[in-house]
């Protein structure tokens, strides 16, 4: 198992330890529902120091880019970030990514911790013009502060004026005393807030002034446990659950980073399912009924046919009720449809609704 350079740090302030990705992560400290709501109302900051940083260079960056990924990297100025995916050639998706616009040639590439090797195998060997790639992963940590008091409890740390970064921009600036740190606005919760890329070395510096300047605000750790909570809520894929190898981004409701304006892997047949149309979708539903659907409960209709399978769910913290997603048969992924989950040998109504469950 890899340790994160702040393992220590989760260890000491008591949090529960699980294995996630190959990497000793802090799942929870406090309870899922006080850190969630911690995030919702207030201020937390997350370590997701696993995930995967690439570093792609040179003038063939972009055309490799575009090459790999669905969305138009052609469109980001330096200093914006945009989320995509990178379609496999089978119809499915490799990860799902945030690519940020460095310099003029540089681009970072965010990848989930699972994936990162092999990611970085399908990239490379879509790098015929021999553009510049770097795996930074191991050298690099990323905090997530989240929570609507995040600028104000963070802007004491920084010269740069928080409230002016607009959602999926950034900014390379000095922050908590350490120079050249990205400060992005960016995450995974749907609470607004920020994400912060420094060095190893730097990160326990960066999370000690994070929770000194957020004391006043009431900043807690928030582990990964809420992390789901929050990012379900919202309706925010999951790889490995909501997407994978096997799921298209039409199925997915991803069509909105599937740019069809230039060529990327496998635009033919993903322009074809736009097109004819797919016998599943991605779709958000509410229970009922009391009960907690999750990860591989079977969909059912109203005659006890298997129509779909859960992919996310949980007891939705801020709604007191079960929410989940799941792959649906078409004929009944109308918003407003009646579908049955089964849970524990029993159907449980429920009800297909449009996302995010959580409005704020």
């Amino acid at each position: 198992m890899k340790n994160t350079a702040l393992t220590h740090v989760h260890e000491s302030l008591g949090a529960k330890m699980v294995p996630f990705a190959g990497y000793n992560m802090p799942v929870q400290y406090e309870g899922i529902n006080v850190e969630h709501e911690t995030v919702r109302n207030s201020v937390g900051v997350f370590d997701v120091s696993h995930m995967g940083e690439f570093l792609i260079e040179g003038e063939n960056a972009l055309e490799l880019i575009q090459r790999i990924s669905s969305n138009d990297a052609s469109k980001l100025e330096i200093g914006d970030a945009q989320y995509s995916c990178m379609p496999n050639d089978k119809g499915g998706i490799v990860d799902d990514l945030i690519i940020y616009r460095v310099k003029e040639h540089t681009y970072l590439l965010v990848v989930n911790a699972s994936n990162i090797e092999k990611d970085w195998n399908w990239i490379a060997s879509h790098n015929g013009n021999n553009a510049e790639m770097r795996n930074v992963s191991d050298n690099y940590s990323l905090l997530a502060i989240q929570g609507p008091k995040a600028v104000e409890a963070m802007q004491s740390l920084t010269s740069v004026d928080l409230a002016e970064i607009p959602f999926y921009k950034f900014k390379v600036a000095e922050f908590a005393g350490i120079e050249h740190v990205i400060i992005s606005a960016t995450g995974y919760t749907g609470s607004g807030g920020f994400e912060i890329y420094c060095k190893n070395e730097e990160v326990e510096k960066v999370w000690n002034k994070v929770f000194e300047a957020g004391k006043e605000f009431g900043i807690k750790p928030i582990g990964l446990a809420a992390r789901d909570t929050l990012r379900l809520e919202m309706g925010y894929c999951l790889y490995g659950n909501d997407i994978d190898d096997t799921t298209s981004p039409i199925e997915a409701g991803l069509g909105w980073i599937t740019k069809f304006t230039k060529d990327f892997v496998n635009k033919d047949g993903l322009l074809k399912q736009k097109e004819d149309g797919v016998t599943r979708r991605l779709r958000a539903f509410e229970l009922d009924a009391r009960g907690i659907p999750r990860q591989g409960y079977t969909i059912l209709d109203e005659d006890g046919n298997k129509i779909g399978t859960v992919t996310s769910g949980t007891m939705s913290p801020s709604l007191k009720k079960g929410i989940g997603l799941g792959y649906v048969n078409t004929g009944h992924t109308k918003f407003g449809s009646k579908i049955y989950i089964e849970v524990r040998k029993k159907s449980l109504p429920a009800t297909v609704v449009k996302l995010p469950f959580y409005k704020q």
